[in-house]
């Protein structure tokens, strides 16, 4: 079953490692992972997607509010929470192709970034069924560079 947790931490040194590390420690495989500061300069949130049984989770759920530099830790069930993931795409693009990439950027809401000879670098976000979609509509055109951030979830 896969999972979003959103741990919220002091923002000190060796915090990630020490979260990174509990899941690695009881042998799950984090599919993505995500870490920026809050509102509140002194507090940071790490989102982790992985996989696993509820049973195994919830043990390391436990674990991790027992962290010294915890103040939270959320374990989003379906439907809790709202997820976006931010892409940024480098895609062939020559006069021929460059106004169908540009069509397919606008039906996804994506913002062109960057417009190069060859090129173009598009920004979209979305939740991961969007943007698995717009990347299989890119692909023909040669996708050359790709980087995701991992998803972001807030409680509703």
């Amino acid at each position: 079953m896969r999972h979003t947790i959103s741990v919220l931490v002091e923002n000190k040194f060796g915090v990630l490692a020490r979260v990174s590390g509990m899941f690695s420690g009881r042998g799950f495989n984090i599919d993505t992972l995500n870490v920026a500061p809050t509102h509140d300069a002194t507090l940071s949130r790490i989102t982790v997607v992985l996989k696993g049984d509820d049973a195994a989770l919830d043990m390391v759920t436990k674990q991790l509010r027992k962290l010294v530099n915890v103040v939270e830790v959320v374990d989003f069930k379906e439907g809790q929470a709202v997820q976006r993931e931010l892409l940024l795409v480098k895609v062939k693009a020559d006069g021929k192709t460059r106004s169908e990439i540009l069509q397919i950027a606008d039906i996804f809401r994506a913002k062109i970034v960057n417009v190069a000879h060859d090129s173009l670098i598009a920004e979209v976000t979305g939740d991961e069924g969007k943007l698995a979609a717009f990347l299989k509509l890119l692909e023909p055109f040669g996708i050359l560079e790709l980087a995701r951030t991992g998803q972001l979830a807030l409680k509703r």
